[in-house]
């Protein structure tokens, strides 16, 4: 795939969910960037795959224009952004091409790390499936996320759920999500997490203001309520992310497990991203620590079906029961619930 193609291709993705604005800055990337720069040189020739199941440089390109605004860096391309009026294609243009002149080195840094949007949205499934499982189990919960970036998914039991027949999670939630909820609403006491703890092979410290700055650069702009539900899981986070391979990290974590706890190892749209021997070391400490305790794999992740969202699946060990919870958006726009 060319950058002129790996750039239209996310165009086409973020107005599919809904980011017209950022569309249309990829649009005029991919109709009018150049080489004959370093900066451009180097995504022109970037080897590999640049597209959104590789490199992902469109986003990493567009996260370093929004971190110009963010910081108040580039006057030109602030003026152009979100919360401004739209301008048009031409004036639009001519902002992004101060900022690639001008502000080269900053955006030169941002491709040198791949997007990491820690999608707060996502947790509407682990704040359902948690239900759940208090209410099959009646436990309280060992919890471990795998690719768990920043670790703000790991806070979910302190989200609110809010749905059409009432509402999940604490009255005081500093983050409450809104999902469109298809199906019936799960059920279950509020889950009491005793342990929580993720693993990431390159973890950002949202605690870190350059971290957390790189964190919501990844958000898109013309999205004000993304952004705010990020900020507001920001200021609660009371979790740690540690720097490792899923597999040996999952293998070492999982001695803690015991019969007077659930354990409950997740991940959202990480697992794709494993290699075949991490999935399947991964897959069979999963199995052996239900020797020691009750043991739950919970998986949001896409399947054939990509068009369709991602599939919710649930693996409860020992028994080796396979749950099918239904299907949600990969920002977690929707959900279509059909847990048993």
């Amino acid at each position: 795939m060319s950058l002129r193609d790996a750039l239209r291709h996310q165009a086409g993705s973020n107005r599919h969910l809904d980011s017209p604005f950022t569309a249309r800055v990829l649009d005029l990337l991919a109709d009018n960037i150049q080489p004959g720069t370093p900066l451009t040189d180097r995504m022109f020739d970037w080897s590999g795959d640049i597209g959104p199941r590789g490199h992902s440089v469109p986003l990493r390109l567009l996260a370093g224009l929004h971190a110009l605004v963010l910081i108040d860096a580039c006057p030109a391309l602030q003026a152009v952004y979100p919360p401004n009026p739209s301008p048009d294609d031409a004036s639009l243009w001519a902002a992004i091409q101060v900022a690639l002149t001008d502000h080269a080195a900053l955006l030169d840094r941002w491709l040198d790390n791949p997007p990491q949007t820690n999608e707060v949205r996502r947790a509407a499934i682990l704040i359902a499936a948690g239900h759940l499982l208090v209410g099959r189990f009646g436990l309280p919960i060992h919890m471990y996320e795998l690719g768990a970036s920043a670790g703000l998914n790991l806070m979910w039991d302190q989200f609110a759920l809010d749905l059409p027949d009432g509402r999940l999670g604490p009255n005081t939630a500093a983050v409450t999500l809104s999902p469109e909820w298809r199906g019936d609403a799960p059920s279950g006491p509020c889950p009491q997490i005793t342990r929580r703890r993720g693993v990431d092979l390159m973890p950002m410290n949202a605690r870190d203001p350059d971290d957390a700055l790189r964190l919501i650069s990844y958000l898109w702009a013309d999205q004000p309520e993304r952004l705010a539900r990020t900020r507001a899981a920001i200021a609660i986070l009371d979790a740690e992310v540690d720097a490792g391979d899923a597999a040996p990290w999952l293998e070492a974590q999982l001695r803690h497990t015991a019969p007077d706890h659930l354990t409950l190892v997740y991940h959202t749209i990480a697992w794709q991203y494993f290699p075949p021997e991490t999935q399947a070391r991964c897959a069979a400490a999963i199995k052996a620590a239900s020797q020691h305790g009750p043991v739950a794999h919970l998986s949001m992740e896409a399947d054939e079906r990509r068009g369709a969202g991602a599939a919710i699946t649930l693996m409860i060990w020992p028994e080796g029961q396979k749950l099918t919870l239904g299907r949600v958006d990969f920002h977690g726009r929707w959900v279509d619930w059909t847990a048993p």
